[in-house]
């Protein structure tokens, strides 16, 4: 499609997965006068993957005739964007080496930062927009020194701030996010009173979008089959080195998890450590997961150019964490040592840590290490 130069200031962009989140953004804009054009895009395919299981979240074909429905509905154009090969090396790919390297990943921030956007982005030029849009439960306002910061989304249940860290101050420019000034349920009511009953009672989806089982380590396998089927019968060990039993191998386990070790004790065991060099699973005891500073690696900052040392913030560690107080120390390297002022359970390399001030993203990186 040939690149049209002129920008039209009332042209949006709108990413539109199928589901009621990003379907109400749509109606919203359209109802407000926006020149909205609809764009679903297609990341995965099911058929590369052998396993049973229904296609879910974004990737199914049920979704994108229905994300179509609306627009046509409207009266406003949508496509279908292909972005399978990108989203593969980006996304997959990445997936898939963390686990081996003996992290646990989040897909969606890798998603968000590498894929999503920049990929509507460039769309969005092609088209003419001013803006691109999407469903998420978030805010972006534009400070008095000109930066733009996520703010959290005022439904505290559905808030997605933590997910949104990656993106840049060019992207957030250009960036609409409707629905964090609204609750879940208003959203519900939105669509019922747009005439779309039975978008209203569409059920969400909280798994990987391209795992549609939720089941991780079989994707592992299947992705790598001789690299997972070597590492079988590695052992689980105690932090004195003692071997305690085998496990299914290190890709399987994660930092904190208790069930589905096979392995009893006749108290809570833990994973706390995984050592993929050796391919060895440390276990302990709940108490043995506290830890109170870490390593923070590809790192963007928000709210500031550069945080000054010692930055006071509240830290997540992961989605669904309320977060605690801690400093900021920038590191010769580059790295970001963040102190807990209170000890931290389960700090986990892969994972996001996300700062912030009030509701106000600062910024935000990946974890390296508990040190």
């Amino acid at each position: 499609m040939k690149s049209i130069t002129n920008i039209n200031p009332n042209k949006v962009l709108v990413a539109m997965s199928g589901g009621i989140d990003s379907t109400v953004v749509a109606l919203m804009l359209h109802q407000q006068g926006y020149e909205v054009i609809g764009i679903t895009m297609k990341t995965w395919d099911y058929s590369t993957f052998t396993t049973k299981g229904k296609e879910t979240g974004c990737c199914n074909l049920d979704s994108f005739y229905d994300a179509r429905q609306v627009a046509v509905d409207k009266g406003f154009p949508h496509y279908i964007f292909d972005i399978r090969e990108e989203f593969n090396q980006s996304v997959i790919d990445n997936f898939v080496d963390e686990y081996l390297a003996g992290r646990t990943p989040n897909p969606c921030i890798m998603c968000n930062t590498h894929i999503k956007w920049n990929a509507l982005l460039k769309k969005a030029e092609t088209l003419g927009c001013a803006y691109i849009a999407t469903g998420h439960y978030a805010q972006i306002v534009q400070q008095s020194n000109d930066r733009y910061v996520i703010k959290k989304g005022i439904d505290d249940k559905k808030d997605q701030s933590y997910v949104l860290w990656g993106l840049s101050q060019d992207v957030l420019k250009k960036t609409l996010l409707p629905l964090g000034k609204y609750l879940k349920t208003d959203i519900r009511k939105m669509a019922l009173d747009f005439g779309y009953e039975n978008l209203s009672k569409k059920l969400e989806s909280y798994e990987i979008c391209f795992i549609p089982n939720n089941d991780y380590r079989e994707f592992l396998y299947h992705k790598e089959p001789d690299k997972i089927q070597s590492l079988q019968g590695g052992w689980f060990i105690n932090k004195l080195g003692e071997k305690l039993g085998q496990h299914k191998g290190y890709p399987f386990y994660t930092i904190g998890q208790r069930k589905g070790l096979d392995i009893a004790f006749g108290k809570p065991i833990y994973v706390i450590q995984i050592k993929p060099e050796t391919n060895e699973v440390v276990l302990g005891e709940e108490s043995e997961l506290l830890g109170n500073s870490m390593l923070v690696s590809k790192t963007n900052f928000i709210k500031y150019p550069f945080i000054e040392n010692g930055m006071q913030v509240v830290t997540r560690i992961r989605y669904k964490d309320s977060g605690m107080l801690s400093n900021l120390f920038v590191e010769t390297n580059g790295h970001l040592r963040v102190v807990f002022q209170e000890d931290v359970k389960g700090i986990t390399a892969g994972q996001s840590a996300v700062f912030y001030e009030g509701n106000e993203v600062v910024g935000g990186g990946i974890i390296e290490k508990m040190i």
